[in-house]
């Protein structure tokens, strides 16, 4: 007997009601971005390695799925879609002075150790403002985030925002070395404040610095964490960042979003090409933010043009999990069923053929006579099928809604 292929580990297929939710989210994410005149990219799936070197901040190298081109160049397939655009931008917009604004959905590959028992292959779907370094800029992504969030029908959800600059201040301020800064930044990130205020125990830090470190907890919640955050800012740029945040509130006061908007200091952003506010969703159902986004005013620079820009990325298959486990149905196309005979193809056809010009989907099946309705329902029922029109050879047609259970019978 012939083995049957499976995937490798860390993907998986998507089919049927799941691949068609998926695409509607796809569908309704990107409805919101072109409302916000956002306009379509695609970029190659794979890149030369260097457009996702060390130095980008993309992710760890060791992640990254490598390999050669005939002429032994070094490709790697993309960790994260931004550095692409990037390098895109870089070359295509070269002499424009005006914002552009772009929009992408598309697969990304990690190369996760195994035991995170996370998926090593992700859709994202993002939009990117290059070319504007602005409050506006900053406010108009996270109004999108929101806005593209409650169309895909969630409700319980909140964006959480931060400054790149607040943290790298307090930790200039506590004047550690590289690796104890990783080491602090890793403690903060997993909300370990414990290990935090141990490891600077250990070191020559000013008291005033460790009491900045240690109301970080507290630095989370409304506009009113801003003015505390104030208050420990060790230098102008942590006291022009947690400024910034309070002028992004006001405006996102005007777009209506600031329900779904909660302020974090101790967020530090997971790439290493941010440089100015940060900001991540999150909703219950799943473990990890369903978007990811921020400030990457250098990251351009890497590809040959000088220019400020700002991004984020929504994780298709976080927010479906969340979705899925809040119970939450995103409205997908209607698929209908025709089943027929041989004497009632001459109306079966005929019949479908209407329906499809109308936008209706229809799948025809063609039965033996002797077979019962009952096979081509649990059939429909398995295959998501809304309605399924069963013709007799009596010209009679059974109707049947296998949303709600209501039958009807009628002439053909």
């Amino acid at each position: 007997m012939e083995q049957k292929l499976h995937t490798p580990e860390g993907v998986r297929d998507i089919y049927n009601k799941e691949c068609e939710t998926k695409l509607a989210l796809q569908k309704k994410l990107n409805t919101v971005l072109h409302l916000y005149g956002y306009k379509d990219i695609q970029t190659p799936t794979f890149e030369y390695y260097d457009v996702f070197r060390e130095e980008i901040g993309s992710t760890s190298t060791q992640e990254l799925y490598k390999f050669f081109d005939r002429e032994g160049n070094i490709l790697a397939l993309r960790p994260d879609i931004t550095p692409s655009v990037a390098r895109a931008a870089a070359t295509l917009f070269e002499n424009e002075d005006f914002p552009i604004r772009l929009c992408y959905s598309g697969n990304t590959f990690i190369n996760h150790s195994s035991y995170q028992g996370r998926l090593k292959e992700n859709t994202q779907l993002g939009a990117e403002l290059i070319g504007l370094d602005a409050v506006e800029a900053d406010a108009e992504m996270i109004a999108m985030v929101v806005d593209g969030l409650k169309k895909t029908g969630l409700k319980e959800f909140q964006v959480s925002i931060g400054h790149v600059d607040f943290i790298s201040g307090l930790m200039n301020a506590a004047d550690l070395q590289e690796e104890e800064s990783r080491e602090v930044r890793t403690l903060i990130t997993n909300r370990n404040f414990f290990g935090v205020e141990e490891l600077l125990d250990s070191k020559n830090v000013k008291e005033s610095v460790k009491d900045a470190f240690r109301i970080l907890p507290e630095l989370v919640g409304g506009p009113e964490v801003l003015e505390a955050a104030l208050k420990v800012a060790p230098d102008l740029n942590a006291r022009l960042g947690v400024s910034r945040l309070q002028q992004i509130y006001r405006l996102l006061k005007l777009y209506g979003a600031e329900d779904h908007v909660t302020f974090d200091l101790s967020m530090s952003g997971s790439y290493g090409y941010y440089t100015g506010i940060i900001f991540r969703a999150y909703t219950y159902g799943t473990g990890d933010a369903v978007v990811r986004g921020g400030r990457y005013d250098h990251l351009l620079e890497k590809f040959g043009k000088s220019t400020p820009s700002i991004g984020f990325a929504v994780i298709l298959d976080e927010l479906m999990n969340a979705l899925n486990r809040q119970k939450i149905t995103v409205d997908t196309v209607h698929q209908n069923l025709i089943v027929y005979t041989e004497q009632t193809e001459k109306r079966a056809i005929p019949l479908a053929c209407s329906f499809r010009e109308k936008g209706r989907n229809i799948e025809l099946i063609k039965r033996e006579p002797e077979e019962e309705r009952e096979v081509y329902e649990a059939y429909a029922r398995r295959m998501g099928t809304s309605v399924l029109l069963y013709l007799r050879d009596d010209e009679k047609i059974e109707m049947v809604n296998l949303m709600t259970g209501e039958e009807k019978i009628a002439d053909l």
